[in-house]
């Protein structure tokens, strides 16, 4: 008895450390499998739900019935999912494996992609329609670096 309590005890600390671990990077690892592209669209389609998200979450708090409510607090935890999606895509793929120190405009992408990341973070405490139009427009000029190309991936 004295083990199995033990053992049980040892289970249940990994699962609680192991299952609050996430993994968000592509990959962390250099696999030269990227695109780019399909990034920036995913963070664009992440923004254009944080700008429903914002235009729902003023209009149900017009309202005091249960569902409304209810319904507001749906919205706003999908707009913070979203704003986290984008900072996950800029932190752990672009700025660990796109964005490189040797690059010739280094100082301006990354503060590019940092101000996207301080936007997103601005569309998660406010509920501010210009501010998920400005986070919109941070990752639309991304694609002035990450062009979409003709095949799926591309290898580096």
């Amino acid at each position: 008895m004295k083990y199995k309590f033990c053992w049980l005890y040892l289970v249940i600390v990994y699962l609680q450390i192991f299952s609050s671990l996430s993994v968000y990077a592509h990959c962390q690892l250099p696999c030269g499998i990227y695109d780019d592209n399909a990034r920036v669209k995913m963070m664009l389609e992440d923004s254009d739900l944080i700008t429903k998200a914002i235009k729902e979450i003023e209009e149900l708090a017009k309202n005091n019935d249960t569902i409304s409510k209810a319904q507001l607090i749906r919205w706003v935890i999908n707009k913070e999912k979203h704003a986290n999606h984008i900072i996950e895509i800029i932190s752990d793929y672009f700025l660990t494996q796109r964005i490189k120190p040797t690059q010739k405009d280094y100082q301006e992408r990354l503060a590019k992609h940092h101000a996207i990341i301080l936007t997103a973070v601005t569309a998660k405490q406010k509920i501010d329609s210009d501010t998920a139009t400005a986070l919109h427009h941070a990752v639309l000029a991304l694609l002035d670096y990450y062009p979409e190309e003709h095949l799926e991936h591309h290898h580096h």
